[in-house]
C-alpha cells in the first residue's frame, strides 16, 4: 500500500531482500497492508530471535511499556525499531501521541530518525540505538 510519499510501505519501513521482520501487536491483517515484500523476507509475530526491522504497535501507553523490552531485545545490531500508534483521526481509542512515543524512546537511549504514515489508522516513528561515544 502506497502512503503519502508514493513509496510502497516496505520501502518506507526500510525492508530489504532477505530481511527478517518482527511484528508485535500488529493488526490481524497487517501482512496484507504491507503488500508485496522484497524477496526472501520473513515475517514473525513474536519477539523470538533478532531482526533488522521490528514493528511494535501500541494503542495505549501500557501496550508500549509492556512490549518495549521484548521489542528492543529483538532489534539486531544496526536495525531499526518502528513504534506505531493510532492517528488521532483514526477513531481508535488511544492515550498515546507522537510526543509520548518519541519521549519513551529517547528516555531509554534510542534515537528517532524517521516518521511515516503506516496506513489510514497508524503512524510510525523509527528508532535506532544511540551510538556510544568513545
Amino acid at each position: 500500500m502506497a502512503g503519502y510519499s508514493g513509496q510502497s510501505l516496505p520501502t518506507k519501513l526500510g525492508v530489504k531482500a532477505g530481511d527478517r521482520v518482527i511484528l508485535l501487536g500488529a493488526p490481524p491483517d497487517f501482512a496484507d497492508t504491507l503488500g508485496t515484500l522484497p524477496a526472501d523476507v520473513t515475517l514473525r509475530h513474536r519477539a523470538s530471535g533478532r531482526a533488522r526491522i521490528v514493528l511494535l504497535f501500541a494503542a495505549r501507553a501500557a501496550d508500549l511499556t509492556r512490549r518495549w523490552p521484548g521489542a528492543t531485545k529483538a532489534v539486531a545490531d544496526g536495525g531499526r525499531l518502528w513504534i506505531c500508534w493510532p492517528k488521532q483521526a483514526s477513531g481508535v481509542a488511544t492515550d498515546i501521541t507522537q510526543h509520548a512515543v518519541r519521549a519513551h524512546g529517547l528516555d531509554r537511549g534510542w534515537v528517532d530518525f524517521k516518521i511515516a504514515a503506516i496506513d489510514a489508522t497508524w503512524s510510525g516513528l523509527a528508532f535506532a540505538r544511540r551510538e556510544s561515544k568513545g
